[in-house]
């Protein structure tokens, strides 16, 4: 009876450590393939306007939100292009020609204050869209990678937004240093969790194959007794 047990409890963590796969590897939905485009394409349009605040801003409160935008999207968009490339999920090449028509209007008004103004007004209005993005994307997605680089943008485009507020700049809202994405490596930590589950199977048919043995080797014992 003892041996059977042995051999029992063996092979049911054999059959946990065979399932600790799937538990690492969740399908990648329609929501999230659509947040992960969206969301690259917006990191790739708030980079290419915080460059052009830092060219044609009149205001060095503005010239440092786009310094800010720059430095934080670009953060953001390592981790979604590192991630999508993981989850074999195509990303567009450039920014939604609707952000980049925006942009274009905005420059006709460099060197002016009406480009500030402009300016701000975009991205105010910018950073409201990647919020509800954001938001939908916690709410419908099913990838746990892809929740997780959603939920690590949010309270970075919140701060943003409070920079851009009504149109109006407040530059001191925008922290030096800012946790804004690992530069890709949440997608290599994921690939961390795969080969954890890949040992936890090797170990689990390691300790099945054990347990085989030692019942054989029981019935012998047994047999010659």
């Amino acid at each position: 009876m003892r041996i059977r047990l042995i051999s029992t409890g063996a092979l049911v963590a054999a059959t946990a450590f065979l399932g600790a796969p799937q538990a690492f590897a969740a399908e990648v939905s329609d929501q999230d393939r659509v947040f992960l485009r969206a969301a690259h394409q917006g990191n790739l349009a708030e980079v290419a306007a915080g460059e052009d605040a830092r060219q044609h801003a009149t205001s060095s409160c503005v010239k440092s939100v786009g310094a800010a935008l720059v430095r934080d999207h670009g953060k953001l968009d390592a981790d979604v292009t590192a991630l999508a490339g993981k989850l074999g999920v195509a990303l567009p090449d450039g920014p939604a020609p609707e952000d980049a028509n925006k942009l274009k209007a905005v420059r006709a008004k460099a060197g002016t204050p009406a480009y500030d103004t402009a300016w701000l007004a975009v991205q105010e209005a910018a950073h409201v869209k990647t919020l509800a993005l954001i938001d939908h994307e916690l709410k419908a997605g099913e990838n746990s990678e892809v929740f997780a680089a959603a939920r690590a943008a949010r309270p970075v485009v919140a701060m943003h937004l409070d920079m851009v507020r009504g149109g109006s700049c407040h530059a001191a809202k925008a922290p030096e240093t800012v946790d804004a994405g690992s530069g890709g490596r949440l997608a290599a930590s994921a690939h961390d969790r795969d080969v954890l589950a890949a040992t936890a199977v090797a170990s689990g048919l390691a300790l099945a194959a054990g347990a085989g043995w030692w019942t054989v080797r029981a019935r012998r014992g047994s047999g010659r007794s």
